[in-house]
């Protein structure tokens, strides 16, 4: 067990470190941000700062040797270096869970090895195995890298075969999933400890524009509530295998046939944010508390229903309409520039 007053590592400088971090500081832990970014809006909550890159080895063991434990959220940390970290400080969730989130194709495999389904899917290396692929899975689908991609980046959708042949093909290891016909989407996060304990928040219904989360919803609509015991198994099923410690998120589809796996983020997600207000005990205060070995705090609901709206790009600028609703809960992350498709912050509000 950590206890409060110790330092706390966080590997990213984004806005979950930025939640992580108040969420610690309630329980009277300090922080400490690593990041390569020189502006970071984590580490304008935290106690210090470090700007480094993620593949420095020596600067990655200075940081870890100021904390007592080191935690990321950001998924997209290369793995191979964090082994520097383990001589100084536990690092939570383990560096595996990184190794199998950040590459599309050891994820699938690895959640298919545990009995999960995802879209049917195929590694493209070429022109000639992107062919193949949409031969074999058909068309509509999506090519996608296996790496990095994030919010609908790096993602090409494929609606006919001919789509496939006009591609220029970026000089990255990529994957080809076929679509999936699905009522709605939904996402399991859970929280394990150390010990293996673990708590399940309620599962939110999850719509997304131009391939960016727009609204998360609790309750969610009958055709998840029918899925979410089986989706929540396999989520166990894949915390277990990796000994995991601290927030997971798995993304599903809810289908005609059950519940198929879209992909899991090991971290703290977008769509848990509202648990800050809705749950008893948010996703950030139970991460923090897991990584730390404390007790875990209790993750049932707070209110009737809850609805979670992102702010993406100029909508962060109606801030004065969102707080003329005083029923609303107003999340800004401190970012300076407002672009395109940047989560700008978050809205939510419970359903009394």
């Amino acid at each position: 067990m950590i206890p409060p007053g110790e330092t706390i590592g966080i590997l990213g400088g984004g806005q979950l470190g930025r939640m992580i971090a108040l969420a610690a500081a309630n329980l009277g832990y300090r922080c400490h941000v690593y990041a390569p970014e020189a502006d970071s809006i984590a580490a304008d909550v935290c106690a210090q700062f470090t700007q480094g890159a993620y593949d420095d080895e020596a600067a990655l063991a200075a940081f870890a040797a100021q904390c007592a434990v080191v935690t990321y959220e950001f998924e997209n940390v290369a793995a191979a270096p964090l082994a520097a970290i383990a001589p100084h400080a536990p690092l939570h969730p383990p560096a595996r869970a990184l190794e199998v989130a950040q590459d599309r194709v050891n994820e699938k495999s690895f959640v298919e090895g545990l009995g999960g389904r995802p879209a049917p899917w195929a590694q493209v290396d070429s022109a000639q195995d992107l062919r193949a692929a949409v031969a074999r899975i058909g068309t509509p689908g999506i090519l996608k890298t296996r790496r990095d991609g994030y919010d609908g980046k790096g993602q090409w959708r494929i609606l006919l075969p001919a789509d496939a042949d006009a591609l220029d093909l970026p000089a990255k290891p990529l994957i080809y999933e076929g679509f999936v016909t699905f009522q709605a989407e939904f996402s399991v996060i859970l929280v394990r400890t150390a010990e293996g304990d673990v708590r399940f928040w309620d599962s939110a219904e999850n719509v997304h524009k131009n391939g960016i989360l727009d609204r998360s919803t609790v309750p969610a609509a009958p055709v998840i509530l029918a899925q979410v015991e089986e989706a929540r198994a396999l989520a166990k099923k894949v915390a277990d295998a990796l000994e995991y410690v601290g927030v997971l998120t798995l993304e599903f589809f809810a289908t005609a046939d059950g519940p198929v796996f879209n992909e899991m983020a090991p971290r703290v997600h977008n769509s848990g944010h509202w648990t800050i207000e809705g749950a008893l005990t948010s996703q950030f205060e139970n991460h923090v508390r897991a990584i730390c070995g404390l007790p875990l705090g209790s993750t049932a609901l707070a209110a009737r229903g809850v609805v979670m709206d992102n702010l993406i790009g100029d909508d962060a600028h109606d801030w004065p309409k969102i707080l003329s609703d005083e029923a609303n809960h107003l999340h800004l992350y401190g970012k300076a520039a407002v672009r395109p498709g940047r989560k700008m912050g978050h809205v939510t509000r419970l359903v009394l």
